[in-house]
């Protein structure tokens, strides 16, 4: 079964992996693993040890205490990881988008989100 704190720590990784534009290979590299390793730590199936939480937080460039942002106190066991709430930060898409917008000068920043913003109350 898994836990919720071992889903969200594996989501968090998954997050701050893709921001950081590193893939799964590389990041098992780094840590000495294999990328399906890290495949099972971010969907919450394999417990991340804290030896190795520390190397991924150093190779990402965060705290260690990044990975349990946003963590409930009362958290509990999930039964199915389907029970989850969807978190758009962890969707690759999503996160290539937050990237890519950051990536405009501020004029055009500016301009795409009034247009953006235009559109979703339009919707």
């Amino acid at each position: 079964m898994k836990h919720a704190v071992d889903t969200h720590v594996g989501k968090r990784i998954r997050y701050r992996r893709l921001v950081n534009g590193t893939t799964q290979q590389q990041l098992a590299e780094f840590v000495g693993i294999k990328f399906q390793q890290i495949q099972k730590y971010e969907s919450g199936m394999n417990r991340v040890s804290a030896s190795r939480l520390w190397d991924i937080a150093n190779l990402l460039s965060v705290p260690v205490s990044f990975f349990f942002e946003g963590l409930e106190p009362d958290t509990q066991i999930q039964n199915n990881a389907d029970d989850l709430p969807c978190d758009t930060l962890t969707d690759k898409e999503a996160v290539n988008l937050l990237r890519f917008y950051y990536a405009l000068p501020d004029q055009q920043r500016r301009r795409l989100f009034d247009l953006v913003r235009v559109l979703g109350k339009a919707a």
